[in-house]
């Protein structure tokens, strides 16, 4: 932990405490944004950012662009409510900031808000309008008490279908205004401005809830506590990672709603906690395998969709085969189409999709092999089950008919989306930047740098533009291409025609140039342009070199930066690699009744088969290389299988396990099961 020293505890106004776990480039932006607001208030702030064990480079980052922050660096995850009560038991001032790392503050935000807190000494706690990452205003800035009624309402779905009515749109308070003042019962925890003096009477967070509901807690006592919430929507903030970001993901629905039902036995009666345990318990399970539901419906329904193409296709071509081929004349029998056809599907889309024939770009040569070698396999078997041998010509035909099918629908729908044919050639976006010339270049210089496929139209100049029209000078040591990078970055106009921009070009993306725009200034251009034709909004913070945004209010924010392309987690390599992990398990298992006396951990060798199996582990990967985020935990390391007289340092296996990574193919694994085979069972 890095503690600086802070400002005398009876001149600090306000107290901003940022809790991050693992979304560095998300973190520097919201700080840039606090930075500027503290400049704007022009009153002693102290900043304090806990970091719960981030493996991103968060805590490398504050404490080399942010000297002023007060940095808590966790050696865990004790989740948002303790490290929140962590700055809040040594912060001192007057209010306190609870925000959230992925949000973007106006340079005014935090004088309005002290301002209304100064002029409102009733006001315990106060939330402010929030918006997406597309500019569109969040519903849960502004929230009613969850209520068993209330909760009910929401779970089961009437609060969506009716969000306006006062009866079933109390969670979100539909019924009220988003752009006036209003008293509301729940404020939001992505921003949260508290008085201290109400939360030294109520106390801090309630450390029950890991993450989620802990707001909803606070609130609730402050009201009971004799405090007003307040709704103030006189300043806006960005909210990356909304709601509606996470109500798709599983985890989220068993986490949120199981807080909701901490709450409920907590301040209601125990009766009817007992009743609101239960609804909310069947809630949970409804929206999870809702949640589940659409997300297997999503992937598998270009599959789903193949399938049955290809069914009727078959059932065509038997119907003619029959009439006019058949060697025997004669229909086949009914388990032909019922049980043959199916299983012929099975293995052809089984083939194709580990050829690779679902992963973007589409190419149609995976499809054409993946097809192949599944009819290849289809002729094999039938040649061992008489009682299942019908045609090989069917088979062909099928086989043709089915790459016909498959290729047909990609087609169709790549036109539907692009309104051309051209497979593997996504149409680029067209990205326009607003900012001044030299941030603009440097924007194009980090696209160009990360691979993003996409085609810079030029930018669009800021008020305090004073740079040329005529690209900037490049030195003597910059190379060619980047001279003919810069020179092509022009001028498309003046931010009073961006919206007339946007349509001229056909822009489905416009970057904003932090250092060249305020946030309130990005927020109201957001907000001003119209909704059609859509376009994408992002933002390069000043000296970043993440560009960072959303690309709609359904999806949790991304970001373009420059980093190394490792082929362990391409998908056809990672779909391999799970295939291998699979059948070397089954046959491990298989053999340990040999394998398993040299292993020197026996019982460690079959609980290992087993998770691998099932997924849980995998055999070869990354044990020494922090990526929580994507790796699975692995039994070996490519760095376990050098031969060397000494042992390896630390420094030493990272760096063969960034090279497994970077240029990884199935037979590394082989090749460290091979060398390392006795100890399977570690």
């Amino acid at each position: 932990m890095a503690a600086k020293p802070v400002i005398s505890p009876a001149v600090v106004k306000l107290s901003v405490v940022i809790v991050n776990y693992n979304v560095c480039y998300f973190l520097e932006q919201t700080l840039l944004s606090v930075r500027r607001a503290v400049e704007k208030l022009g009153q002693p702030v102290e900043v304090f950012v806990v970091d719960n064990n981030s493996v991103d480079g968060s805590v490398a980052m504050v404490k080399a662009r942010f000297p002023e922050a007060v940095l808590i660096a966790n050696r865990d995850n004790p989740g948002f409510s303790k490290a929140n009560n962590q700055a809040l038991r040594r912060a001192t001032g007057q209010y306190q900031l609870l925000l959230n790392p992925d949000t973007v503050v106006e340079e005014d935000t935090f004088r309005a808000c002290c301002e209304f807190m100064d002029a409102h000494p009733d006001c315990g706690g106060l939330g402010v309008k929030m918006l997406d990452g597309q500019g569109q205003f969040l519903p849960e800035s502004k929230r009613g008490l969850p209520t068993p009624a209330v909760a009910f309402y929401k779970m089961f779905g009437l609060a969506k279908l009716m969000p306006r009515s006062r009866t079933f749109g109390r969670y979100h308070l539909g019924f009220l205004s988003p752009d006036e003042t209003h008293e509301i019962e729940v404020l939001s925890g992505a921003f949260m401005l508290l008085r201290k003096a109400a939360l030294d009477k109520v106390g801090l967070l309630d450390e029950d809830y890991f993450m989620y509901g802990e707001d909803i807690d606070l609130s609730y006592r402050l009201t009971q506590g004799g405090w007003k919430n307040y709704y103030f929507p006189g300043t806006r903030i960005i909210h990356y990672k909304g709601e509606s970001t996470k109500r798709t993901s599983v985890n989220f629905v068993f986490v949120f709603y199981r807080a909701m039902v901490i709450f409920a036995r907590k301040h209601f009666a125990p009766g009817r906690a007992g009743l609101f345990s239960l609804l909310i318990n069947a809630a949970i399970w409804l929206r999870a395998g809702a949640a589940v539901l659409e997300r297997l419906a999503v992937r598998a329904a270009p599959l789903l969709l193949d399938a049955g193409l290809i069914w009727v296709g078959m059932y065509f071509l038997k119907s003619y085969w029959e009439n006019n081929h058949k060697f025997v004349p004669g229909a086949y029998p009914p388990q032909y189409m019922m049980v043959a056809v199916p299983a012929y599907i099975l293995v052809w889309l089984t083939s194709a999709y580990l050829s690779g024939a679902y992963d973007p770009p589409v190419k149609t040569s995976r499809v054409v092999r993946g097809i192949f070698v599944g009819t290849l396999l289809i002729s094999a078997a039938s040649n061992f089950l008489d009682a299942w041998r019908f045609s090989k010509a069917l088979i062909i035909l099928g086989g043709a008919w089915a790459v016909a099918a498959v290729v047909g629908r990609q087609l169709l729908a790549h036109f539907i989306k692009y309104r051309d044919f051209r497979l593997s050639e996504h149409r680029q976006k067209n990205i326009a930047i607003v900012g001044s010339g030299t941030e603009s270049r440097r924007v194009h210089r980090l696209l160009e740098a990360a691979g993003v496929k996409a085609r810079v139209i030029g930018y669009v100049e800021t008020a305090t533009d004073t740079e040329l029209s005529a690209p900037a000078e490049v030195s003597a040591s910059a190379s060619l291409s980047q001279a003919v990078t810069d020179s092509q970055m022009e001028p498309l106009g003046e931010l009073h025609q961006l919206a007339d921009i946007i349509r001229l070009y056909a822009l489905d993306e416009l970057i904003f140039c932090g250092k060249d725009l305020p946030a309130s200034q990005i927020i109201a251009l957001m907000l001003s342009l119209p909704a059609a034709p859509p376009v994408a909004y992002k933002i390069l913070p000043e000296d970043s070199q993440y560009i960072i945004g959303s690309s709609s209010k359904d999806t949790p924010g991304d970001y373009y930066t420059l980093d190394i392309a490792l082929n362990l987690y391409q998908p056809r390599q990672a779909r391999a690699k799970r295939l291998l992990d699979v059948l070397s398990s089954v046959a491990l298992l298989l053999l340990s009744p040999f394998i398993g006396w040299f292993q020197t951990r026996k019982a460690g060798f079959l609980s290992n088969c087993l998770a691998v199996l099932v997924g849980n582990r995998t055999w070869v990967g990354l044990r020494h290389t922090a990526d929580t985020a994507r790796a699975v935990p692995a039994v070996l390391s490519p760095a376990d299988a050098a031969q060397t007289a000494a042992p390896l340092n630390e420094v030493t296996r990272r760096r063969l396990e960034l090279l497994y990574a970077k240029d990884y193919e199935p037979g590394m694994d082989l090749n460290v099961l091979w060398r390392c085979w006795r100890r399977l069972g570690e």
